[in-house]
């Protein structure tokens, strides 16, 4: 007994059913790909946080060198990568608190570089209200989006 193929109706549920299952994937896939960003949001504030937190503490310790009217916070994003002299050894070596600065996966032009994609708060700007000063006391996201917990990313 062979059989001669799909009928138009058997072809047309088929091409169906596959369309409801496509359709129900899409969603996941979306909400998978928003995780992993957030996840990466999440390290990423973290690394550029502990990198500011070395910086200042290495100015406390008078590894490298602050004048009178500065804060101890590092100038910039680009001096944690780039690195800082230490005072204290005496080949002046230079210590480096990044590998590279990390990107906001939020950000939307791929070309910006790493340190143009977040927000600064300077340290003598109030939480609340954030803007750039002198120094790099944190970072944040510029997304105006929400997380999957519904926190903006502005606000990690």
């Amino acid at each position: 007994m062979t059989r001669r193929g799909f009928t138009l109706i058997e072809l047309l549920i088929v091409v169906a059913i596959v369309a409801i299952l496509a359709a129900g994937l899409l969603p996941l896939a979306q909400l998978a790909s928003q995780r992993s960003k957030e996840q990466e949001l999440h390290a990423a504030l973290r690394e550029i946080r502990t990198a500011i937190d070395a910086y200042k503490q290495a100015t406390d310790e008078g590894r490298i060198a602050k004048k009178a009217d500065e804060s101890g916070y590092p100038p910039s994003l680009e001096i944690l990568a780039r690195g800082a002299v230490n005072q204290k050894e005496p080949d002046k070596r230079s210590i480096y608190f990044l590998r590279r600065v990390p990107r906001d996966p939020f950000f939307s032009d791929p070309d910006a570089p790493a340190e143009k994609t977040w927000g600064l708060r300077s340290y003598d700007s109030p939480p609340d209200d954030p803007h750039e000063g002198k120094d790099v006391f944190d970072v944040y996201s510029l997304s105006s989006a929400k997380g999957l917990s519904g926190v903006p990313y502005r606000q990690w």
